[in-house]
């Protein structure tokens, strides 16, 4: 497969001071990448979207290499449950928005460098109007809306994509969306059901893995600003760090894809939410997730009434007949509890039997977030008990509002 090459002005490469040449020495002695090569480095731009696991030692090692900007696209602030594999953010920064904290980092390591800040969530609205200046685009989010949402927008603008995603111990990684290959769209044509692929927040996510994955996607990124090498561009590489494998498997472009075939019928952004499934939030502030409000009367999802850890507080201090169970898994249960019963997600069917003496009473589910409980509810609804209830929010919520002498994790 021919190279290829993100779109640089060759007739206009900046020249290399001689602070440069010494710091990058060791590129200038690679016949591959020399004075030409790093000065196409020094010419690039190149999207981070995200600061997070994938995004921090991604922007770190591009930084290092001598791209000469790195645009970051974030709008969430550093909590210490980051600290675990975002390794662009520190202690110190916790509490500060992880564009300014991962700015301090890379221009700590390279202060010629030039960092565009997007503190935003990235939208419809404003996805082709961020992207449309880049070179490369780097996928580093962790949500389905988004990968669909940043794989439309570079297919629609022509930008390469260097994509990567992981979930506990595995990764993939891919270069999609240019003129040789599929896009992200011909593997996935469809998103996951809601809540059926976990995220690392429920599943959980080995700290070193994001930056196997996050390099990985640094040296695509780099190779595509060179033109050198052969890019992961219809091939995807699976990484399963517990036993130390990767896989390559051969990906060709859907010749009926909406997005990049020949006669593609989706020529603009679309709702990515309603695209993906997920319910839209009643409101979301530029710097946090929107939060459910302490109101009794939440909406029903699937049929399962919702309601806030505010709410299940008021009916246990009523003493109102209720049953509370926990479905996490024993090992989250060990972290933290609020002293109710623990039957994991996956046992409950098997041991619905268990809970009979309650099925006249109201049985409130709860789980990290409200996810699994959601599932669990489903489930002993159709095994016939009629009055199950979900926990928005799950114990994160409680650790949040109701008793914050309780550890998050």
């Amino acid at each position: 497969m021919p190279t290829e090459t993100a779109t640089i002005e060759q007739l206009e490469l900046p020249k290399l001071t001689n602070d440069e040449i010494s710091r990058y020495s060791r590129h200038l002695i690679l016949p591959e990448v020399g004075m030409d090569g790093q000065r196409k480095l020094k010419a690039a731009k190149v999207l981070c979207i995200g600061t997070g696991g994938l995004g921090a030692p991604l922007a770190l090692y591009l930084a290092a290499a001598g791209v000469g900007t790195i645009g970051l696209v974030d709008f969430d602030v550093v909590d210490t449950s980051n600290l675990q594999r975002q390794i662009i953010h520190s202690t110190r920064t916790v509490g500060m928005l992880k564009n300014d904290s991962a700015e301090l980092m890379l221009k700590g390591l390279n202060p010629d460098l030039n960092v565009i800040k997007h503190n935003v969530m990235l939208t419809s609205e404003n996805a082709l109007d961020i992207l449309k200046d880049y070179d490369v685009i780097a996928d580093g989010t962790d949500n389905f809306q988004t990968r669909y949402l940043v794989n439309d927008a570079c297919v629609l603008l022509g930008k390469p994509n260097a994509y990567a995603s992981i979930y506990r111990f595995e990764g993939q990684a891919s270069v999609f969306g240019t003129e040789q290959g599929p896009c992200y769209r011909c593997l996935y044509p469809e998103p996951p059901p809601p809540g059926l692929v976990p995220s690392c927040a429920e599943g959980g996510v080995l700290g070193i893995l994001p930056g196997l994955l996050g390099v990985i996607q640094a040296t695509e990124t780099i190779k595509l600003i060179l033109g050198i090498g052969e890019p992961l561009i219809g091939r995807l590489l699976l990484v399963d760090a517990l036993g130390m494998n990767f896989r390559t498997l051969k990906l060709r472009k859907n010749p009926e894809c909406p997005v990049c075939s020949a006669n593609p019928t989706l020529t603009e952004l679309i709702d990515y939410d309603q695209f993906c499934g997920i319910e839209k939030p009643t409101s979301v502030g530029p710097l946090e997730v929107a939060r459910d409000k302490a109101v009794a009367d939440l909406p029903c999802v699937d049929g399962i009434p919702q309601i806030s850890v505010e709410t299940l507080k008021q009916k246990l201090d009523d003493k109102e007949d209720i049953f509370v169970l926990d479905v996490r898994e024993p090992h989250e249960y060990q972290i933290v509890n609020i002293g109710v019963p623990l039957i994991p997600l996956g046992e409950i069917e098997r041991r619905a039997g268990e809970l009979a003496e309650y099925k006249d009473r109201e049985i409130v589910i709860h789980c990290k977030s409200g996810n699994r409980s959601q599932k669990a509810a489903l489930a002993l609804k159709q095994l016939g008990f009629k009055k199950v209830t979900n926990v928005k929010g799950g114990i994160t919520a409680w650790a949040d509002r109701i008793d914050t002498s309780l550890p998050k994790y």
